[in-house]
């Protein structure tokens, strides 16, 4: 038992702002994005010894072969440094291929090889598979409102709150 009062009996009104965090949708969305994130990457790091955001880096390049390192920072919302990170490991390893951009050479742009796309046609459907057991838990109805209601968030929400509005 506790020897301070205050602890055993907090009051009734804080001095405090009171945050509920895990009724906090940025906490819960983090929380939710980190759990199926680390599903998929069980299965990434184990077979292919590719650390999350490397497996990013190969996701979006599959997707969208020739962006930038700075594009694939863009496209994933990750950090510039992790992205230049992983591109440079991914590099190291032969799973991608650096070029410069037809008009500008001074810009490279990044595309998988052929190493990298036996990964990625192994992986993308492991991950669709992790998505699908995911969201069968919702009936058609609710996995496409869920669907309408992150697309208004990413393309309406965070503008304003960028703005502090």
């Amino acid at each position: 038992m506790s020897s301070n009062p205050a602890a055993a009996n907090p009051p009734s009104t804080p001095d405090h702002a009171l945050l509920a965090l895990e009724r906090f949708l940025p906490y819960r969305l983090s929380v939710l994005s980190n759990r199926v994130s680390q599903a998929i990457a069980d299965t990434y790091v184990e077979r292919f010894g590719l650390a999350v955001t490397e497996w990013r880096v190969i996701a979006v390049l599959g997707r969208f072969p020739g962006l930038s390192a700075n594009g694939v920072a863009e496209r994933t919302a990750m950090d510039k440094v992790a992205v230049s990170r992983a591109v440079a490991r991914l590099l190291e390893r032969g799973l991608l291929e650096r070029d410069v951009h037809g008009d500008d050479r001074r810009r490279s742009v990044l595309a998988l090889s052929e190493a990298g796309y036996r990964i990625y046609d192994e992986v993308a459907p492991l991950a669709l598979e992790c998505e699908r057991r995911l969201l069968a838990h919702l009936d058609p109805g609710e996995r496409a409102l869920l669907d309408v209601l992150i697309d208004r968030l990413m393309e309406e929400g965070l503008p304003h709150l960028e703005a502090g509005t």
